[in-house]
């Protein structure tokens, strides 16, 4: 199987550049998140010199002659402490909770709305399982590591870094003790980044590797059961799921090791506590009591340096998603172009009193090597409809989709010219727009899923496009009018009324230039007519560009264009090329024999409820 040609994934350098460029628009709740949690962590280090003060208490008086009266100030400062200390890590978690789950939020919005915007050949060469394990499991596992790890994080060090200037203030001789289990765990750290860096970035590549598989596998069970693939495919599933498993088995032994490590670095260092604690007492240059709170001050650092280096774990394995998810949110900048890599522009908008659409020297591949548009040339007047038609494979769809700006070109150009009025704020960036065959209705109330074309629309704006494209009755008709909700889990509509709301959402969008990809194929020989005449509507006053399912659209075109093979073999008016004896002639004969009998169309529309189906 051929290695895919994977979505990029941003280097360590743009991903902390990300994440300071995310941070940004929120440094007054990041600075107050750590001014609080550095109060709260300096609170909960006097524990250690109130236990250290109760025990020099007890060694000087004993429990008689007022030892006991002694301890209830330190008691009771233990108890106000305990009370502060709460109360300030809770503000400052629930800060620090409020600026992950914020900075989270912005990163997920700018993930979709790059994702919806990359070129469709990356993601056919990437495979789709690629970009669906970095939406799942790679943005999960970062909103694990923003909910938990973070605000965890940020607790241990505060306190690792606090309580060695606590030790140091007791006495310096106690911090250089402490100190020595700094190079064990600075190495054991160096020597598990380098390894656990790769080795999770791996794992994610592993992971969606085998998501693509099981995709194409379960897509394609049809296929694969017609042509008894059934071995073969489960083979590669469990090749890919070995590797991963492999890769997931390499990783819990390198953690063991990495624990073991640490032990060492813990032990060694308390002991080098306790040895200087002794001299410094034996000496008189500490009491027992100050000995006893540097003891409790490293003691107490077990827990924050093993939460920190055990989160260095989880910081790993979540830098490598957030890797693979900045590659697609915040891509890199290309610095000769100033462009963003990977996604220069399809189209670009001009103005100007020329042709609305210039199509110029267009040459496309799918794959390297293998062009399925040669030199294509093609200018549409503005208002002008203009009808594409030819045997199947003859590159009618993928011109449609160039020039919409759902694929680059490999060669050549498309430009768009932009029409007087056309730059309404609603409609901004919208110079064109494309309905194909394939249509998705969202799920919820009809209203909003025309909405989503002019999210400002009014009802009255809403029946108007209905009514436009022939839906308001249906529409009318239905349980709750406009605010019954459509689509998964709610009241389906016939592919021929799903076609009528996405020609309604093309009228309320208002582009200059629409492109129709076959967009009346799905009513098939049922309500035909009826979509042919709303897609005509809905197309009246903009510049069009019709993939023509039925040559009845290329018969009301002001003009037709005949593609085969890639090329543009005729263009000109449905007589002019019908007298000409040429390709098209021939097309239309062929179509006039197959539909000459043909039953008229019962209509797609109906005032009552359609059926759900």
């Amino acid at each position: 199987m051929s290695t895919r040609d994977l979505l990029p994934v941003a280097t360590p350098a743009r991903t902390r550049s990300a994440v300071r460029e995310l941070l940004r628009p929120h440094r007054r709740l990041a600075l107050g998140a750590f001014a609080v949690m550095v109060a709260a962590t300096a609170i909960g280090l006097a524990t250690q010199p109130l236990l250290g003060r109760i025990v020099d208490l007890v060694a000087e008086r004993g429990t008689q002659d007022g030892g006991a009266a002694a301890l209830t100030w330190p008691v009771t400062l233990l108890a106000l402490v305990a009370l502060a200390q709460g109360a300030a890590t809770t503000l400052g978690l629930a800060l620090t909770a409020t600026l992950g789950e914020t900075v989270l939020s912005r990163l997920r919005e700018r993930f979709v709305d790059r994702a919806l915007r990359l070129p469709l050949e990356q993601v056919e060469r990437a495979g789709s399982g690629d970009l669906t394990a970095r939406v799942t499991a790679d943005v999960s596992q970062v909103a694990d590591a923003v909910r938990s790890a973070l605000p965890e994080l940020a607790r241990s060090v505060l306190t690792i870094v606090l309580t060695l200037g606590a030790l140091a203030l007791l006495d310096w001789r106690f911090l250089l003790a402490a100190l020595v289990a700094v190079p064990v765990q600075a190495h054991t750290a160096r020597w598990y980044i380098r390894r656990a860096v790769p080795l999770y970035a791996a794992q994610r590549v592993a992971a969606g590797a085998q998501q693509q598989q099981l995709l194409d596998t379960i897509g394609g069970a049809a296929t694969v059961r017609a042509f008894r693939l059934e071995d073969e495919h489960a083979g590669r599933v469990s090749r890919l799921s070995l590797a991963a498993v492999e890769l997931t088995m390499r990783g819990v032994r390198l953690v063991l090791r990495f624990y073991s490590r640490l032990h060492v670095a813990e032990y060694a260092g308390l002991a080098a506590v306790l040895v200087a604690g002794f001299f410094l007492v034996r000496s008189g240059s500490a009491s027992i009591g100050t000995a006893t709170a540097a003891a409790l001050y490293f003691h107490g650092l077990f827990g924050p340096v093993n939460t920190a280096l055990v989160l260095l774990d989880d910081a790993q394995s979540a830098g490598a998603s957030l890797a693979r998810i900045v590659g697609v949110a915040l891509p890199e900048t290309d610095t000769a172009t100033g462009t963003e890599t990977g996604t220069a522009p399809d189209t670009t908008p001009v103005s100007g009193a020329g042709p609305a659409v210039l199509v110029s020297g267009l040459g496309f591949a799918y794959e390297p090597g293998r062009p399925v548009l040669h030199d294509v040339d093609l200018a549409l007047r503005p208002g002008e409809r203009v009808a594409l038609v030819g045997t199947s494979g003859a590159g009618k769809t993928t011109l449609a989709t160039l020039v919409a700006g759902v694929h680059r070109p490999s060669t050549g150009s498309v430009r768009l010219a932009a029409s007087p009025g056309w730059e309404r704020a609603d409609r901004a960036d919208r110079v064109v727009a494309l309905v194909t065959q394939e249509v998705h209705v969202f799920a919820g109330p009809l209203a909003e899923d025309l909405r989503l074309a002019r999210p400002g629309a009014t009802d009255d704006e809403l029946r108007e496009a209905l009514a436009r494209v022939d839906a308001l009755a249906w529409a009318e008709a239905l349980p709750a009018g406009l605010r019954t909700v459509v689509g998964e889990g709610g009241h389906r509509l016939t592919p021929a009324q799903e076609q009528q709301v996405a020609l309604a959402r093309l009228v309320l969008a208002d582009p200059p230039v629409a492109v129709l990809d076959e967009a009346t194929a799905e009513a098939g020989s049922t309500g035909a007519r009826t979509l042919e005449s709303a897609a005509g509507r809905a197309v009246e006053g903009r510049t069009a560009l019709v993939v023509a399912h039925r040559l009845t659209q290329a018969e009301s075109a002001d003009r037709v264009v005949v593609m085969d093979a890639g090329r543009i073999v005729e263009s000109g008016g449905h007589d002019e090329l019908k007298a000409a004896g040429g390709p098209y002639a021939s097309l239309w004969e062929a179509w006039s024999r197959t539909h000459a009998s043909a039953p008229p169309d019962p209509p797609v529309s109906s005032p009552v409820s359609p059926p759900s189906i």
